[in-house]
């Protein structure tokens, strides 16, 4: 009986010290599987391309609400402008007018922070400034636009009105030596643009301060074909016959 206790107690005693050690092995155990699971599941997802998809559809959306943003700053900027031109027009409040033009500075400038490769907030930009008077910055705003940073955003009718207004710009600042770039920019305007009879009839009018006749015919000629009843360059070329 004696012997029989001694065995029970030995063989208690060997499983009270052998349990720690079952325990241990089962968590490792555990933690091995679940290595292995989440190694697997890593493993799907890299070959499935699924985190960069994730990432760049959170990255898509969020671009599309800052876009969204952007304009929604820009087409308030642009009827604030408008407004500026119409009170402007109407000889209204000289006031109202430039508070007008100065907000839509300062929307197309908050354009410009949201998406800065948005070549329509700097042209926006760019009229605003000129509405104020503020011409080289005006020309210098343009210029932006037209940058190989941003013109990919303008379509090839859009960049001939953005190059035709750089044009204005250049032409209102009484800098004769600009003149040539002015041609450059015009003839550039017409080539993207084969329609814009404003870029046409300034071009005829730099060939004529030029005193380059012949060439100033053509531009005119090349406006009454897109638009035959245009007064302005059938006026030019009833001058220019006369001379």
């Amino acid at each position: 009986m004696d012997f029989l206790q001694s065995q029970l107690r030995y063989i208690n005693s060997q499983t009270e010290e052998s349990a720690p050690i079952d325990k241990s092995r089962i968590v490792k155990d555990i933690l091995l599987q679940a290595g292995l699971i989440l190694f697997v599941v890593i493993a799907f997802l890299t070959i499935n391309n699924i985190p960069q998809k994730l990432f760049a559809k959170l990255r898509y959306r969020f671009r599309n609400k800052t876009a969204a943003r952007a304009k929604r700053h820009f087409v308030l900027g642009a009827q604030l402008l408008a407004q500026s031109r119409s009170a402007d027009s109407l000889s209204s409040s000289a006031s109202a007018s430039a508070s007008a033009s100065q907000q839509a500075l300062d929307e197309a400038e908050k354009a410009i922070a949201l998406v800065p490769k948005d070549a329509a907030a700097h042209i926006l930009k760019s009229l605003a400034l000129d509405a104020q008077g503020y011409k080289t910055s005006a020309l210098d705003a343009i210029d932006v636009a037209l940058s190989p940073l941003c013109r990919k955003s303008l379509t090839d009718e859009e960049r001939g009105d953005a190059l035709v207004k750089r044009a204005e710009i250049m032409l209102s600042m009484n800098r004769k030596a600009q003149v040539d770039p002015v041609i450059e920019d015009l003839n550039r305007a017409v080539e993207l643009s084969p329609e814009n009879v404003k870029a046409f009839c300034t071009l005829g009018e730099c060939y004529e301060g030029k005193k380059m006749t012949e060439e100033a015919r053509k531009a005119y000629e090349a406006a009454l074909r897109v638009q035959p009843r245009l007064k302005a360059a059938m006026d030019a070329l009833e001058r220019l016959g006369s001379s």
